[in-house]
C-alpha cells in the first residue's frame, strides 16, 4: 500500500501534533510559569510599544509596566488577605451563637409536624475549632496541591513569583526578535495565510483583553457600591475584589460571594443583612452574564456559552488551576483556527462534490441559489 504525497505530510504533521502534545503533558509543571509570563508578556506589549515610540527605553518602559502589574497583584492581596484573617476568628467564635439562635427557631417549628430537628451546636464549635486553629498547614498544603505544583510546594509558588515577571521582562525587550525569528522559520509560500491567521488572533485576543478589563472594572465598582448600600463595612475589599475576581469565571465569583455573606453573617447577625447581600450579587451575576459578558466580552470573541463552561472544564482537567486562567483566551485562540479550518473545509472539493450519486452538484456556499 502506497501513501500519496498529500497523505504523508499529513501522516508527519499528525506525528509531530501528537510528539508535541506528549512532550508539553510531561513538562507542564515546568513550563507553566514561561506560559504565564508569555501572556503577561502579550498583554503588556502594545504598552511597552507605545512607550518606545515615544522615545522610552525599552528596558525602562517593561520594567515600569511589569512593576505596575506586580503592584496591582499585590493591592488585590493586601485587599482579601486581611479580610480572610479578621473573618475567620469571628467565625469560630460567632457560628455557634447563631446557631443556637437558628435552634431557637428551628426546634419549635419542626416539633409541630412531629419531626425531631436540631442542630448539634457543639460538633459545630468542634469542628470549626479544629479548621480554624488546628488544620491551618493541611489546608495550605491541600491548595498547593491542588494547583499542581511539584517538589516543594512552598519553594515553588516563590520561585514561580520571581521567574514570571523575570521571564516576562525579556520577553518584552525581545519580542520583535522573537516574533520576526518565528516568522522565518515560517516556509515564504504559507507567510501570508499565517500572517492572516496571527493578525486575526491578535485582533480577536486584543478585544477579549479589553472587554474583560471593562468588566472587570464595572462590576468592581457595582459590587462596591451595592454592599456599601446595605451597610456591610468591609464593602470596598469585598468588592473590589469580586469585581477582579471574575477574571476566573465562576470561582472569581463564588468566592467574592462566599466572603461577602460571611462578612455579613458576622456582622449583621439576622437573615435581612444576609438576604441584602445575596440580593446585590443576584443583580450583578445577572448584570454580568445578560448585558456586560455578552455585549463587552462574548460578542467580541464569539463564544457560545457552553463552549466557555467546555473550555474552562477541559482546560481547568489538563493544566489545574492555571488552565482555568487560560481557558478562554485559548479558546479564542482556537476558535479562529476552527472559522478557518471550516472556511477551507466548506470551498475544498470534498464538500463541493460531496451530492448524491448521479446528482448535479450544487452551488457552493458563496454561490447564488438562482
Amino acid at each position: 500500500m502506497t501513501f500519496t504525497p498529500t497523505q504523508t505530510r499529513a501522516a508527519v504533521w499528525a506525528s509531530l501534533a501528537l510528539a508535541t502534545g506528549w512532550l508539553l503533558s510531561l513538562l507542564a509543571p515546568v513550563l507553566m510559569p514561561f506560559l504565564l509570563a508569555m501572556v503577561i508578556a502579550y498583554a503588556l506589549h502594545p504598552l511597552v510599544e507605545r512607550w518606545a515610540q515615544n522615545r522610552v527605553p525599552r528596558w525602562l518602559g517593561a520594567g515600569v509596566a511589569i512593576t505596575l502589574l506586580m503592584l496591582v497583584l499585590l493591592a488585590v492581596v493586601l485587599l482579601i488577605v486581611p479580610v480572610i484573617t479578621a473573618q475567620l476568628p469571628l467565625l469560630r467564635d460567632q457560628v455557634p451563637a447563631l446557631l443556637d439562635r437558628a435552634n431557637e427557631f428551628i426546634v419549635p417549628l419542626a416539633a409541630r409536624f412531629g419531626i425531631e430537628l436540631q442542630i448539634d451546636t457543639a460538633q459545630v464549635r468542634e469542628w470549626l475549632k479544629q479548621v480554624v486553629t488546628g488544620h491551618e498547614s493541611q489546608l495550605i498544603d491541600g491548595l498547593l496541591s491542588s494547583l499542581r505544583i511539584g517538589g516543594s510546594a512552598l519553594a515553588a509558588v516563590v520561585g514561580n513569583l520571581f521567574l514570571m515577571p523575570i521571564v516576562a521582562f525579556y520577553l518584552l525587550l525581545d519580542w520583535n526578535s522573537l516574533v520576526r525569528r518565528f516568522k522565518d522559520l515560517i516556509p515564504p509560500r504559507w507567510r501570508a495565510q499565517v500572517q492572516s491567521f496571527l493578525d486575526e488572533t491578535d485582533d480577536v485576543l486584543g478585544q477579549y483583553l479589553r472587554g474583560q478589563l471593562m468588566v472587570m472594572g464595572l462590576l468592581a465598582v457595582f459590587y462596591t457600591v451595592g454592599l456599601a448600600l446595605t451597610g456591610l463595612k468591609l464593602a470596598l475589599p469585598i468588592g473590589v475584589f469580586t469585581g477582579l475576581a471574575v477574571f476566573v469565571p465562576y470561582l472569581g465569583f463564588g468566592l467574592g460571594l462566599v466572603l461577602a455573606v460571611l462578612a455579613a453573617l458576622l456582622q449583621f447577625q439576622s437573615v435581612f443583612g444576609v438576604i441584602a447581600v445575596l440580593a446585590v450579587y443576584g443583580v450583578g451575576q445577572v448584570l454580568e452574564s445578560l448585558y456586560l459578558t455578552p455585549r463587552l466580552l462574548g460578542e467580541r470573541i464569539g463564544l457560545h456559552p457552553i463552549a466557555v463552561i467546555f473550555a474552562l472544564l477541559a482546560f481547568g482537567h489538563l493544566f489545574g488551576f492555571v488552565g482555568v486562567l487560560i481557558a478562554l483566551p485559548a479558546s479564542a485562540v482556537l476558535l479562529v483556527a476552527i472559522r478557518r479550518a471550516r472556511t477551507t473545509y466548506l470551498n475544498s472539493p470534498l464538500y463541493r462534490e460531496s451530492g448524491s450519486i448521479g446528482a448535479a452538484p450544487g452551488p457552493g456556499p458563496d454561490e447564488p441559489q438562482g
